[in-house]
């Protein structure tokens, strides 16, 4: 299985960062996961949209919180949503977000025996045009899992936090079976374990659509969709990273994941690329507000 995921993984990517980065030697373990590829590791019912350049909260959301979460820069200023523990920016086109972001807290990570996500309910966001939204009809029959962006799990404080996720603006499909519920819950809980070293963490999250090369030896960006909204399924998913340390100094980690079954024995770390390459195929610029040579590590090693 784990010798699929390489060679699949190498053929969706082959080419698509040659030769755009010197970064590679800062995550030498990704040469096993993608061999070959000299580029790679280059009442409001749910949210409102935001005015440029301040952002707008939803009712109940402080503007104060809206900035915490986004302390260091929107990796872009598409079509802004503010929900009360996460902020996204939607793509309408493809149905899926742009990009999800969450500001993370030892204590906003607890669980509160109160919060049940069994009463959390998956449902389209009707601040959306009809014309742009998922349905969770889309989802029916599909074969793919409405896959969180940000995570139930890192919001189960509060209840409404927790509900605020199950929002289809914040899914885009997943595989299941080795992805979903298995290798992208693994990264997630990866995640969420370093609020119990760091104090603040600021992840974002979101879809890849990468090319890969076809029989004629061409490259292509091709991708399903499903349901009758015509919800795109990305190829590759990202995290990206910024931990506070006590001192007040930053780390930061990345990492892209292939929409596919993934080996129970392939560890997340083997997933870390250099931030510089996910923002080359996302087309955002992440964490804006920090100077890269001031962090102290990138993926565990100094830049």
């Amino acid at each position: 299985m784990f010798r699929k995921l390489l060679i699949g993984s190498s053929l969706t990517l082959t080419g698509y960062f040659a030769g755009s980065f010197i970064e590679r030697r800062r995550t030498e373990p990704c040469k096993e996961i993608f061999p070959g590829i000299p580029g790679l590791f280059d009442s409001v019912y749910a949210a409102t949209p935001v005015s440029l350049p301040d952002v707008v909260p939803s009712k109940g959301v402080s503007s104060s919180r809206t900035s915490q979460i986004m302390k260091y820069g929107f990796p872009g200023f598409d079509q802004i949503r503010s929900f009360d523990n996460y902020i996204l920016s939607y793509d309408r086109r493809n149905r899926v977000a742009h990009w999800v972001f969450e500001h993370l807290t030892p204590e906003g990570c607890k669980p509160n025996p109160d919060v049940d996500r069994a009463k959390c309910d998956f449902k389209p966001d009707d601040t959306i045009h009809p014309f742009f939204r998922s349905e969770n009809s889309d989802y029916k029959h599909s074969g793919f899992d409405r896959g969180h962006l940000a995570a139930a799990g890192n919001h189960k404080f509060h209840q409404k936090h927790c509900e605020d996720t199950f929002f289809l603006s914040n899914m885009a499909p997943q595989v299941g079976s080795g992805f979903n519920r298995d290798a992208w819950n693994r990264l997630e809980k990866y995640v969420r374990k370093l609020t119990k070293k760091y104090a603040n963490v600021y992840c974002c999250t979101g879809p890849l659509y990468l090319p890969r090369r076809e029989d004629d030896g061409k490259m292509y960006v091709k991708y399903q969709v499903i349901g009758n909204n015509s919800v795109a399924v990305p190829t590759h998913f990202f995290k990206v990273v910024v931990c506070e340390r006590s001192d007040g100094q930053l780390e930061m980690e990345s990492f892209v994941m292939p929409n596919q079954v993934i080996s129970d024995q392939t560890p997340v770390t083997m997933f870390q690329v250099p931030p510089e390459t996910i923002e080359r195929a996302a087309g955002l610029l992440f964490f804006s507000n920090v100077n890269r040579k001031m962090l102290v590590s990138i993926n565990g090693k100094k830049p």
